[in-house]
Order: structure tokens, then sequence, then C-alpha cells
């Protein structure tokens, strides 16, 4: 098993070649967010109103099983790789599967049974609850294929390959817009099936898409195959992934607790100012693909060094792409707060509302390259597995909106309070730096695998 374009390739224009395949499928997911919102509009405001609901659950189930989870699976994968060892690599690929399978079965069951309480909490009723419901009864049907989708991506992203999964994603993408739209708005001669409709865009493409995979990682085209004979189960290897996985998993609900907590704030001065908000805040969500995309990049390249036991590499990789997230985010930030209407005047003429969009653009967008320098040193950690110090810098993040927004929310204008959303995310950044830079990273001594066939006390 050979590694060496990740493990002795100039830093720089290999992490570059594994990142813009990645950021392009990214923001093509993204783009299906604003699709799928723009035809439910069609629908009706109950039914926009209805998705609103439901979809920060739908995106903790891709940030978990992507971001997170994923992240500890090309971690441990990656760090396999870099150390030589095939065959733990391969017995981590079952191992990652198992807990794939497992965590999306288990979260789909648990939102079927209190789904209709969490879209109450969040405020629904009426019509638009029933619409919620029905709805995300739906598209939770998705949520095991997505989390065995984003594991086998992990897979072989933890080898160094990212064209496949890019490509796996862009067509995903595609695929869930296209049905979601004709199902969803009874085109080209099929019933309107309205919510459920949509719905059925992700459950099919997404179970389409996790099928080609797995015939696709099973045919041994990729690096690391998955072969599910010959491999006893061990506790090791699931903790291995674990100890990554589940504690990063802290880091997406920190980071949807801060956008509610913002967006609580905001509403209490009006529609205009939420709607305002709204727009800039859609901004930072585009923002976050480009640091994804670089992060993810960085987890083989970071992990193969760990592995093999090249740790002044395995920094220098995470500098350079918490620089290039850093230098990306950094420059939209410059052009939107100096030109607001670049991005603004693409989502309302209304003045006030634009009013306030300019006014969080300039405010929010001196933070955005240290949101992408945090953001992407997050999935370096993953890597070198070690995510405390980043999972702590959002735990703050959202501390500091909750207690300094809080405090001065009776009194503090629009500008303050979107001053605190640009602050909060320099503090994260800062943090997440500092943590990383004092943080001793380093191989792990692997546990030796037991043979097939003979258990292994766990």
């Amino acid at each position: 098993m050979t590694a060496s374009p990740l493990l002795h390739g100039p830093i720089l224009p290999t992490l570059l070649r594994l990142a813009v395949p990645n950021v392009f499928a990214m923001l093509a997911a993204t783009a299906v967010g604003i699709g799928e919102t723009l035809y439910v509009g069609l629908l009706g405001k109950t039914e926009l109103a209805a998705m609103a609901l439901v979809f920060p659950l739908v995106m903790l189930m891709q940030m978990f099983s992507a971001g997170a989870m994923g992240g500890g699976v090309s971690s441990a994968i990656s760090r396999a790789v870099g150390a030589g060892n095939a065959e733990r690599a391969r017995a981590l690929a079952v191992h990652a599967l198992l807990i794939g399978v497992t965590a999306g079965v288990g979260l789909t069951l648990l939102v079927w049974a209190t789904g209709a309480s969490i879209y109450r909490l969040l405020g629904g009723s009426g019509e638009v609850l029933r619409q919620a419901i029905l709805y995300g009864a739906w598209v939770f049907g998705a949520v095991p294929a997505i989390w065995l989708f984003n594991t086998m991506i992990s897979l072989v992203r933890g080898s160094g390959e990212m064209r496949v999964p890019s490509a796996a994603i862009l067509i995903v993408s595609l695929v869930q817009i296209a049905i979601g739209a004709v199902l969803g708005l009874g085109l080209l001669g099929f019933p309107r099936l309205a919510m459920p409709g949509v719905a059925l865009g992700q459950v099919i493409s997404y179970w389409l898409a996790a099928g080609v995979l797995w015939w696709f990682v099973r045919s041994g085209r990729t690096r690391v195959q998955l072969a599910l004979r010959g491999v006893e189960l061990q506790w090791p290897l699931f903790q291995d992934i674990l100890r990554v996985g589940a504690l990063a998993c802290l880091s997406p609900l920190l980071t949807v607790g801060t956008v509610l907590v913002v967006t609580s704030l905001v509403a209490a001065h009006g529609n205009d100012a939420l709607a305002g908000y709204g727009i800039g805040a859609r901004l930072e969500f585009l923002l976050v693909p480009i640091a994804f995309g670089v992060g993810v990049a960085a987890v083989p390249m970071v992990g193969m060094a760990i592995g093999a036991g090249n740790v002044a590499r395995a920094r220098r990789v995470a500098w350079t792409a918490g620089g290039v997230s850093a230098a990306l985010l950094g420059s939209i930030g410059v052009v939107v707060v100096l030109f607001p209407d670049a991005w603004a005047g693409w989502f309302t003429r209304d003045a006030a509302v634009l009013e306030h969009a300019r006014t969080y653009l300039r405010w929010a967008g001196p933070g955005f390259p240290l949101l992408g320098l945090g953001l992407t040193l997050y999935f370096a950690a993953q890597g070198a597995g070690n995510v405390k110090a980043p999972v702590a810098a959002a735990f703050f993040r959202f501390l500091f909106v909750v207690l300094v927004g809080g405090a001065v929310a009776a009194t503090a204008s629009l500008a303050t309070l979107f001053a605190i959303v640009g602050g909060a995310m320099a503090i994260y950044g800062v943090l997440t730096a500092l943590g990383i830079r004092w943080t001793t990273w380093g191989p792990r001594a692997a546990a030796p695998l037991a043979p097939a066939g003979v258990s292994r006390p766990s």
C-alpha cells in the first residue's frame, strides 16, 4: 500500500489538487438546499415554514455523518495507510460501516419517535406542524442511506482519493433536486405529491447512491477494500474511530445552537431585521463548504503523516490548509464589507431589509477569515486524531454568543449584535489555532489485530 504522493509530495500543490474537487462538490450540495427552498416556495408559505422546521435536523445528519463521524473514519483509515498497515485499514473499514449503519438506523427511529415534539418546540403549530411531521416522516427515511453513503465516502477519502467522493456528491445532489422537483411539483406528468415528493427526492437519490458506492468499494477499485469476511470485530478499532468522530459530533451541535441563539436575538428586532440577517447568514452557509472542502483534503494528508510518524509534516499540512481557507474566506469577507450589495442585492430590493443585510455583512465579514481558519483546522485535528481543541473553541464561541448577546440583547443595536457574531467567529478561529499550537500530536500505538475467528476481550 503506497501513500507517497500524500506523504512526500509538495504540500500546497497536493492539498489544492485534493481540495478543488471537494469544494465544487460541497458547493453543489449547498446549492441543492437553495434549489429545494425555491421550489418548495412554489408549494406555499406553509410548506416553506414546515421545511424550515425539519431542515436543521436533516443538516445535523449530514454534519454528523460527513464532517464529524466521517472525519473520524477518514482519520483512522489514513493513519493506518500512513503506517503501511493495510490489514488494519481493511478492518477499520468494516467497523466504520457498522458504526454508520447503526447510527443511521438509530437516529432515524429516534426522530420518527420524537420529531413532532421537536418541531413543536421549534415553534411549529397548526398546519405548519402537520406538514413538518409529514415531511419529516418521509425525509428521515433517507437518513440510514445518508450515513451509509457518507461513511463509504469517508473510507475512500481516508485513502487519499477525492475525485470519486466529489463526483458522487455532485451526482447525488443533481439527482436529488431533479427527483424532488418532479415529484413535489408534479412535473413531466407525475402526480403532485407536494412535501412527500420533495422528501422522496432525497430518499431515492441517497439510497441509489449508497447502492452504487457499496458496489464500488466492494469491487476492489479502492486503495482500502471493504472485505466483510475474515474481520474479527474488536473494540479498539471501534474506539479508534469513535474517539475522534463521537467527540467531533459536538461541534455541529454547538454550531447549530449558535445559529439558533443569534436568530432568536435578531428576531426581537422585527421581521425586516430577521430577513436581513437571513440574507447575510446565507452567505456564511455558502462559505462553510469552502472551508469543508479544504479541510477534508487535509484529513488524509495529516493522518498519513501522523501514521508514518512525521508529525512536523502533519503540522505543516494543517497550517497550510488553514491558511488557504483563511485567504479564500477572507477575500470574500473583504468584498462584502466594501460592497455588501454585491451579495445582498441579489435577494431583495426592500430598503429596510437591504440595510440590515448590509449591516450584518459589514460587521460579520471581518470574522470570515478566522472562521475559515478554525473550520479547516478542525478537520486537520481530526486527521491527527485529537479534536479536543476545536471542539472546545466551538463551545466558547457558543458561550460568547449566549452570554454577551444575552446580556446586551435588551438594549443593543443590530450593529452590536452583528459585531458579536463577527467577534464569535474570530474567537473560534483564534482559540482553535492556539489549541492546535499547544496540542501534542503524535502517532498512537495501534493495538494488534486479533486473527480472524479469535475472540478478543473488549
